[in-house]
């Protein structure tokens, strides 16, 4: 694991990216990669590197080259199967120097060409320089697990592994861009390939790009396809093929030459995660979980010790309070680089550093599982209102008005909320998992925005992404929609990007074997009745893991991973969100009407939730005094 950069100046070969330059560039990344560094420059191109050692400790310093130097790499992440791979290409006459997955990119390069990505299993971001034909190639991984972001201006692109390498070029300018701002507060984070940086870019999961005689193209090499036909619908055939991948890939996952510990939330994913992790270990693992002071959220650690006593690990846990989760905000804003919306960030930051404190290099968690196999509950109840519309029919309307209007009596009122979504279809409602064509920002642009901000955002269609994937999955069925559309946005965009950032600011790795693609493509072949059936989500998934995950933890009502912010924002973080949203400095970047602002504080003291609201503006006017002020007055 590591963090990557590099320059190429196009249409001017006598042109030299300067090594101040590239230095400053891999600096600004060096929590990455503490353990070593390195360099490329030959003329126009500069690629930079920062190590964390994983794998191969003496001999994988980067860039790495094939056997004549003509084709070079800077690579972030892991190669499952680059053993196999390297036995192959040894086979067809590669010569190898080193016995890390990194060199494997080389000659499967010069073997293959851009083809070598579909031969690839693992997480990455990596860039690729062919002296000889003068291209460049920058690919990352097919879900989205490790971060590539570039800029494009027709005289050079710049590309890393965070932003923030990025604006160390004094030719970048740090600007907003006004579109992004009201996506960002659609979906509380920024989905696709935009940024909330004008012209900086996210290189979308799944494709690569190249650059060659000056002109830039981007392809995609993988999608997520609901469409295919399984090997077998048979249930037990589908129990015992599930079972096999999730062990293959937990332990190809524990592949490592440092210590390799397990991230436990006390949910069914992670405790699954050790279960197989524990049959490849050599010792006991340690594992890792957090708890909150006081009784504000759901304790994970109580049911986290379960699984840790279940096979007897080596087993740590920590209490953070309000006065933590204030104190790393700023720390949040620069390692995050992007307004998002996801306190449980903060949680995984402080964990992560526990298990950075206690040796421990790679971490393994459960992330992904709720994607693949619709472990959220909002996709059941989703399903069982499409239904409900559908039995309807012509009446839907009438029911939605009724429930509207008996929304103040307790039975009615854990279903109001869906009332106006029985007149939409669902790709018109369904953006992703965290927004709501009816939360507040959507609702109140008019009275939130200032009316010279709303003209800059020149009638943009936040939802217009959401629907264009739902068009990619025309003609499936509604879960298979919705775990499509959540794939290509919420867990990139969102919960990658967090796992990322924050266990990297602790220059830690973080694997994630729910995600490996021949798990996500088996999971796409699944009748949706193995996902959700009858009100039970992640159906068949807990009915494989029925031995291995304790009966109180499969059994267990999801929570996430629950943060009491809420509670917070109304108390002991109350004088801090007051301050920095009144404060004169937010109010004259004239994005905002003061008493819009005024108002959703008032609101969340009055009993009216506008916690998520209310830490995304906090969020974004910290991130705009952090990197579009260039104010540095945060302790990096």
């Amino acid at each position: 694991m590591c963090g990557i950069c590099g320059k190429l100046i196009l249409n001017d070969p006598a042109a030299l990216v300067g090594r101040d330059l590239l230095w400053a560039m891999m600096e600004a990344i060096h929590h990455r990669g503490p353990d070593d560094d390195g360099m490329y420059i030959s003329g126009p191109i500069a690629l930079g590197h920062k190590r964390l050692s994983i794998i191969d400790l003496n001999s994988g310093k980067q860039p790495i080259s094939n056997e004549d130097g003509t084709v070079w790499v800077v690579f972030n992440g892991e190669i499952y199967n680059y053993k196999e791979l390297t036995s192959l290409l040894v086979s067809k006459g590669h010569q190898f120097r080193t016995v890390t997955d990194t060199e494997v990119l080389v000659h499967l390069y010069e073997e293959y060409g851009d083809e070598l990505l579909g031969k690839l299993r693992g997480m990455f971001g990596f860039a690729i320089w062919d002296e000889k034909t003068k291209t460049l190639l920058v690919a990352r991984d097919r879900v989205g697990i490790k971060p590539i972001y570039f800029h494009w201006d027709n005289k050079a692109l710049i590309f890393a592994s965070e932003i923030k390498a990025i604006l160390a070029d004094p030719s970048v300018t740090a600007e907003l861009d006004p579109a992004a701002l009201s996506t960002f507060l659609t979906y509380f984070y920024s989905p696709g390939e935009k940024t909330l940086f004008k012209d900086i870019y996210k290189l979308s999961p799944g494709h690569y790009l190249t650059v060659k005689n000056g002109e830039l193209k981007i392809n995609q090499y993988w999608d997520l396809r609901f469409d295919a036909l399984g090997t077998t619908t048979d249930w037990d055939d589908s129990i015992n093929q599930l079972t096999e991948l999730l062990g293959n890939s937990v332990r190809e996952h524990m592949i490592s030459d440092v210590p390799v510990g397990i991230l436990l939330s006390g949910g069914v994913d992670s405790t699954a995660m050790l279960s197989f992790a524990v049959e490849h270990a050599d010792k006991p693992v340690s594992t890792f979980t957090i708890g909150f002071e006081g009784n504000l959220c759901t304790d994970e650690r109580p049911y986290a010790t379960i699984a840790a006593d279940k096979y007897r690990t080596q087993h740590y846990e920590m209490t953070i309070k309000s006065e933590d989760f204030l104190d790393f905000l700023p720390k949040y804003v620069w390692h995050m680089e992007e307004p998002i919306c996801e306190p449980p960030a903060i949680a995984l930051y402080y964990v992560s550093k526990l298990a950075r404190d206690n040796n421990v290099k790679v971490l393994i968690s459960g992330e992904g599982g709720d994607e693949a196999f619709a472990g959220y509950q909002n996709y059941r109840n989703l399903v069982w209102l499409e239904v409900v519309k559908r039995a309807l029919g012509p009446f839907a309307s009438t029911v939605s008005a009724l429930v509207g209007k008996l929304g103040s009596i307790e039975t009615f009122r854990r279903v109001q909320k869906y009332a106006p979504l029985m007149n939409m279809p669902m790709e018109k409602y369904y953006y992703t998992r965290t927004s709501d064509p009816f939360q507040f920002f959507n609702r109140n642009k008019g009275a939130l925005f200032t009316k010279d901000f709303l003209q800059t955002m020149n009638g943009n269609n936040p939802a217009r992404l959401s629907e264009q994937y739902f068009a990619a999955v025309a003609g499936r069925n509604d879960l298979d929609r919705m775990l499509y559309v959540d794939t290509k946005t919420w867990l990139p965009d969102d919960l990658l990007i967090k796992a990322d950032k924050m266990t990297m600011a602790n220059s830690l790795e973080l694997r994630v074997p729910l995600l490996d693609h021949r798990l996500l493509e088996f999971a796409a072949t699944m009748p949706a009745k193995y996902k959700v059936h009858g009100f039970t989500t992640k159906y068949i998934l807990k009915k494989a893991l029925s031995k291995r995950v304790p009966d109180e933890i499969l059994r267990r009502k999801k929570t996430g991973f629950p943060i009491p912010y809420q509670a917070w924002l109304k108390s002991e973080l109350k004088d801090f969100v007051w301050s920095i949203l009144g404060d004169q400095r937010t109010m004259q970047r004239g994005y905002f009407q003061r008493n819009a602002i005024e108002g959703l504080l008032i609101q969340n003291m009055n009993q009216q939730d506008r916690s998520k609201e209310i830490f995304s503006l906090a969020i974004l006017e910290l991130w705009h005094r952090e990197f579009i002020d260039r104010e540095r007055v945060l302790v990096h």
